[in-house]
């Protein structure tokens, strides 16, 4: 008997919502709505490409150099995105994690990575997905501090959105952000956010994304009376709704337009993050974890 690349796979479902998670790096490996990718899906043989479907910790996005301060200690994380310098997207997405329940509906798994090159921090991690007939996907990561000592985190997930159109140029997206941050080209914030008034970033009325390039972080997002934040990707049949609670004040947005050619412009990945890139370095909304204290994310997906 082989092994695939992702794992063990965990599917849960509910009435036309079908998810499938993957132990390697609990990721999320599709979610379907009947026969509609309303996240896309890959083989399970395959390591996830671009990013699809991975959950990013302890930090989303990049760090400079790979080299923070935390605590009057100085960090080099390993360089995992070499063209750049960079490290990028978390320690946690390319090792096993472990599962604590499995049911029809609803899978939880577990991670406690132990300290590593840069991070000698103990935070686990639990996330767990759950699908609900009327509501959809629902995703609620819990970051705990096992350790003896403060530590940084933050949170990122890596889903790219579909609406059942062979390209996104077909759709109309809606983000609800006043602020865009812009980035050097190491993809590095080299300023503070700016406000999205009369620029091509500003997506809070739904635009045709025909034409429209994006690989960019958002924050300043409107929320309804829940508290929660709205992204809609709407094709001629179908909306793909994604949520996001207040403890994601930031979300990245990526049109896909480097990908391979088979993949480019196929999706939209729509990333809520719980800090910008470079948090670590520079401690925007970075979230510190005391020991023994827990900090809960939650975002979702649905059908509309």
């Amino acid at each position: 008997m082989t092994i695939p690349l992702t794992g063990t796979q965990y599917e849960i479902e509910a009435g036309d919502y079908q998810a499938t998670v993957t132990e390697l790096g609990a990721g999320l490996r599709g979610l379907r709505f009947g026969e509609t990718l309303l996240i896309t899906a890959f083989d399970a043989d395959q390591l996830p490409p671009d990013g699809m479907g991975q959950l990013l910790t302890p930090w989303p996005n990049r760090v400079d150099g790979g080299r923070y301060t935390f605590g009057g200690e100085d960090y080099h994380l390993a360089l995992s995105e070499p063209p750049r310098g960079n490290a990028i997207h978390g320690l946690t997405r390319w090792v096993p994690w472990t599962r604590t329940t499995h049911d029809r509906d609803e899978v939880t798994l577990r991670c406690l990575p132990l300290g590593q090159q840069g991070y000698p921090f103990g935070v686990q991690v639990d996330i767990t997905y759950r699908v609900a007939a009327e509501s959809g996907l629902h995703v609620t990561i819990t970051a705990t501090n096992k350790g003896s000592r403060p530590a940084p985190w933050g949170a990122g997930t890596h889903p790219y959105l579909s609406a059942g159109t062979a390209t996104i140029d077909e759709c109309e997206l809606e983000l609800p952000a006043d602020r865009w941050l812009p980035v050097d080209d190491r993809l590095i914030p080299s300023g503070p956010a700016q406000d999205v008034t009369g620029t091509g970033y500003d997506l809070r009325t739904a635009r045709k994304l025909a034409g429209i390039k994006l690989d960019t972080a958002f924050t300043g997002l409107h929320r309804d009376s829940d508290g929660l934040a709205w992204v809609r990707l709407t094709g001629p049949e179908r909306t793909t709704a994604m949520w996001m609670d207040a403890a994601n004040p930031w979300l990245q947005v990526f049109t896909s337009d480097p990908l391979p050619a088979a993949r480019r412009r196929t999706a939209v990945a729509v990333e809520p993050m719980t800090c910008p890139p470079n948090a670590f370095a520079s401690g925007e909304d970075l979230i510190v974890l005391q020991p023994k204290e827990s900090v809960t994310v939650r975002w979702g997906v649905r059908a509309e």
